[in-house]
Formats: structure tokens, C-alpha cells, sequence
């Protein structure tokens, strides 16, 4: 036999489950995307490149993976930091051939 508390108790979860799906949905996505720039920052630098806040400090540069192509994202980074050293986009390495692309060579 249910009571008016058992039904209830569903409906009283509802909102920390709505709270949980950004969390999964950017875990899901994917997860960061990280460049090692061939020269380190002088300062620490932010900047929003296709539409993700990327933040960097000496020569590593962080932001959410969106989804978009690798080799495109690496290239703005370039185009706004400098040249790439090294390129990650959700626990995968660039190839050294998307690299040179990356950094126009």
C-alpha cells in the first residue's frame, strides 16, 4: 500500500535530479580540452573562442570541449595564444600532422 509520502517523495527528487544534468550532459560532451603552447604566457590570459571561456597560464591553456573539430579549435587557439606544442581535445593527443596544420605549417 503506498501512502501520500511515497508518492510524493518521487516528486521531491525531481529537482535535484534537474540540477544533476548540466554536470552529465558536460561529462557526456566530452570533457576538456587542453593546448600546451610552444611559449609561455607572460601573464595569465581568458579569452572566448567559439563561443567556450578558454583560461590560460604559462604555457597550458584550458576550456570545455564543445564538440566542435580538434583541428579547427587548435587552430584559434594558435591564432589568439601562439603556436601549439601539443593539442588534447577529450583524451585524445592530436596527430603531429594536425599539429603543423594547427600552427599553419
Amino acid at each position: 500500500m503506498k501512502t501520500a509520502l511515497s508518492r510524493a517523495l518521487p516528486l521531491a527528487l525531481l529537482p535535484l535530479a534537474l540540477s544533476l544534468t548540466p554536470v552529465t550532459a558536460h561529462a557526456a560532451s566530452g570533457g576538456v580540452n587542453v593546448a600546451t603552447l610552444a611559449q609561455p604566457l607572460a601573464a595569465p590570459k581568458q579569452e572566448i573562442i567559439g563561443e567556450v571561456l578558454w583560461k590560460c597560464a604559462g604555457d597550458r591553456c584550458i576550456a570545455a570541449n564543445a564538440g566542435s573539430r580538434p583541428a579547427m579549435v587548435c587552430q584559434r587557439v594558435a591564432k589568439k595564444f601562439g603556436a601549439v606544442a601539443r593539442f588534447t581535445a577529450a583524451g585524445t593527443e592530436l596527430s603531429a600532422a594536425d599539429l603543423a596544420k594547427c600552427n599553419g605549417k
